[in-house]
């Protein structure tokens, strides 16, 4: 199959799967930058989203497109080494005009993938999977049934400890890297590879990395100066208000 074994259809789906999770990563940073702004709101929305059907199809496919990029990406990393052969093993100087994030684009993936892993048993696993077991009659701790469409609540649970804040930022550095070179890449992959837009292509993609990550990282250092809503000593904010 041509997509299989050909290079070029190995980085086409490397290239559209690694699109597919950016602009996850944009809506993601987006609706948790709502957390810092009005809680409530954040619960909402986490409400909204949930174990409903429309839910549960965007993230079987997001998770389909993340395991078949991570594994492309090991594949591809693969062939790559057996290709240089010894070469690999020389001390060769930094190539001119190749980034330190390009060269190190499978550690900083284990990275990522690493921290995703604590991601979504601090998150995932306390949210929709606890109602999807509940609705297959697999959860009865009612509690745990009635936090998990409260996003805000873990937000603030997790990063008002200093410790998971400046994992999330360590984190969220590598991610940033990673999206440097992984958004141009993609891109250049897709046809946008002339000298002309080329440059155009690398500077939009640092803007898009950068503004992300910016999203992202604004909950851990809220919750590093415990500042706002959610991580101030005078917060208000409760998952259940009217109790």
């Amino acid at each position: 199959m041509w997509l299989i074994d050909s290079s070029i259809g190995r980085k086409l789906i490397m290239s559209i799967t690694g699109a597919m999770l950016v602009l996850f990563l944009l809506f993601h940073s987006i609706m948790n930058f709502v957390a810092i702004i009005n809680p409530y709101a954040y619960d909402a929305i986490c409400a909204f989203l949930g174990a409903n059907w429309y839910a549960l199809v965007a993230t079987s496919g997001l998770a389909a497109g993340f395991v078949i990029h991570i594994l492309y990406a090991f594949f591809l990393s693969l062939q790559n080494m057996r290709a240089r052969g010894n070469d690999r093993y020389a001390v060769t100087s930094k190539q001119k005009g190749v980034s330190w994030a390009s060269q190190n684009m499978l550690i900083l993936g284990a990275v990522i993938l690493g921290f995703l892993a604590l991601h979504l048993f601090q998150f995932w696993s306390k949210m929709q999977l606890v109602e999807l077991m509940h609705k297959a009659g697999a959860h009865s701790d009612e509690e745990a049934v009635r936090l998990a469409a409260k996003g805000a609540h873990w937000v603030q649970y997790y990063f008002s400890q200093p410790v998971y804040s400046i994992l999330y930022i360590v984190w969220l550095v590598a991610l940033w890297y990673h999206l440097t070179h992984g958004v141009w890449s993609s891109l250049q992959s897709l046809g946008l590879n002339n000298k002309k837009w080329l440059p155009r292509v690398k500077s939009i993609s640092n803007v898009i990395a950068t503004i992300i990550i910016l999203l992202f990282i604004a909950i851990p250092v809220c919750g590093l100066l415990e500042a706002g809503p959610l991580f101030s000593p005078n917060s208000t904010y409760h998952p259940f208000p009217n109790l």
